[in-house]
């Protein structure tokens, strides 16, 4: 059977389009961190809407074809791509015959990079999603050298495009944000969009944390109790940074949502690295 035969895993999961429907029962959405990069992955090389594919983060997978030839395609963060030793761009259709390797680089800029094969890859769901949520534990397991990953048969079109531009990810992006339930519960939520933000060392896809000033709380010692979360939702705990809620975020949160990132941004969010500086400005 042709499948990916991991040589070096890297940071690399299990991702797809995630499990929608299920937060009432306690379950997260999950899912790629970069939806656009994903489901483009997924189009360049004809694979259906929703396969799962792989999400790297700033690079270190290397894997090998075998058993057959396989046909895929590297987006997002544009890492450097060896074929055999021969460098090859992301945004491409690469075709990796019996014993070939693919090397990903660390890329000069974003973070996150999806890897689709076509077809899909071929890996038992967990309540019908092959996403891995990191907060619950749910999905695959996280790749490991020497695993080989079969591949699927989940073709929906012939590839109709050969390349596409390569992604590049701008300095200190502006993110748009809507206000939050409890906008009010800071003194003063303004802070929020006249500040620059940097990215904290343990941002992952749960939350990215953010350092470089306070939201202060109008009263410390109020209580509030958990409320429904969201993707984008920026939280603020009782030490006054705040926490932009990721794929895979809890259900529910006890800390007061002043803004939410408006869902058409939480991609760039999602390529943000820790050190890089972000700001925020209130969505027209």
């Amino acid at each position: 059977m042709t499948g990916l035969l991991i040589h070096q895993a890297g940071m690399a999961l299990f991702q797809d389009a995630g499990r929608p429907g299920r937060a009432a029962i306690g379950i997260g959405r999950s899912g790629a961190a970069d939806r656009s990069s994903y489901e483009l992955a997924n189009r360049l090389v004809g694979t259906a809407p929703g396969a799962a594919a792989l999400e790297v983060v700033l690079g270190g997978l290397e894997v090998q074809a075998v058993d057959g030839t396989i046909w895929l395609a590297v987006t997002g963060a544009p890492v450097p791509l060896l074929l055999d030793g021969r460098p090859e761009p992301t945004g491409a259709v690469l075709v990796l015959r019996p014993g070939s390797r693919l090397t990903l680089g660390v890329p000069p800029n974003g973070l996150r990079s999806y890897l689709a094969v076509r077809g899909g890859l071929d890996v038992a769901p967990v309540l019908g999603s092959r996403s891995r949520d990191t907060l619950a534990g749910l999905g695959p397991a996280p790749l490991a050298a020497g695993d080989v990953l079969p591949i699927g048969d989940e073709v929906a079109d012939e590839m109709r495009v050969d390349a596409v531009p390569a992604q590049q990810y701008d300095d200190r992006p502006v993110l748009r944000v809507v206000r939050g339930p409890r906008d009010d519960w800071v003194r003063d939520a303004a802070l929020l969009t006249s500040s620059t933000w940097t990215v904290a060392p343990d941002s992952d896809r749960v939350g990215v944390r953010l350092a470089g000033g306070r939201l202060d709380l109008a009263d410390p010692a109020r209580q509030l109790p958990s409320e429904g979360a969201v993707r984008g939702a920026i939280q603020v705990p009782s030490g006054g940074e705040p926490v932009v809620f990721g794929p895979d975020h809890p259900v529910t949160g006890g800390y007061p949502v002043v803004a939410v990132v408006v869902d058409a941004d939480t991609d760039r969010l999602a390529q943000l690295r820790p050190g890089e500086q972000v700001r925020f400005v209130w969505a027209q």
